[in-house]
């Protein structure tokens, strides 16, 4: 049951990576003023906002917890600090990292008048971060395929 519960999860991080990736095939670079951008643009970036969020979620939320139960570390009660410490032990990403993630995905989520220059840069550097995030996830599915099962 929860071998096809994370397989599961893995198979929705796959749907956010394909459409995260389609999304950055769209946007041309350097993004200077989002105003005058086409809309398709406009689009797959706010796509790829989305997606990256999405995948974040899931991994943050679900992946992480499953992986570590598939791997028999007890979840149960655990903070989503502790479980992350345990990912870092694990060599997947470290906290900073993911403390980087979350800083984007505040920045990225709230829009303030004025600070057009600020989302620009987060949504450059959101870009650059998306492949660091997919890789986690396509590590994270690399191990779960070596556990003998």
């Amino acid at each position: 049951m929860l071998k096809k519960r994370l397989e599961s999860y893995f198979k929705e991080a796959m749907k956010h990576i394909t459409l995260i990736e389609d999304a950055k095939e769209v946007i041309s670079f350097p993004i200077t003023e989002y105003d005058a951008l086409p809309n398709l643009e406009k689009f797959a970036i706010n796509a790829l906002i989305f997606r990256f969020s999405k995948l974040q979620d899931l991994i943050g939320t679900k992946i992480f917890r499953a992986f570590l139960e598939v791997n028999k570390f007890d979840t149960q009660d655990k903070s989503f600090l502790e479980i992350l410490k345990e990912i870092e032990k694990e060599g997947i990403i470290d906290i900073d990292t993911w403390d980087e993630f979350r800083k984007i995905r505040n920045i990225i989520a709230h829009e303030y008048p004025g600070e057009e220059q600020e989302a620009l840069e987060a949504i450059e550097l959101l870009i650059k971060k998306s492949s660091q995030l997919t890789e986690i996830a396509l590590k994270m599915m690399e191990r779960y395929n070596a556990i003998d099962r």
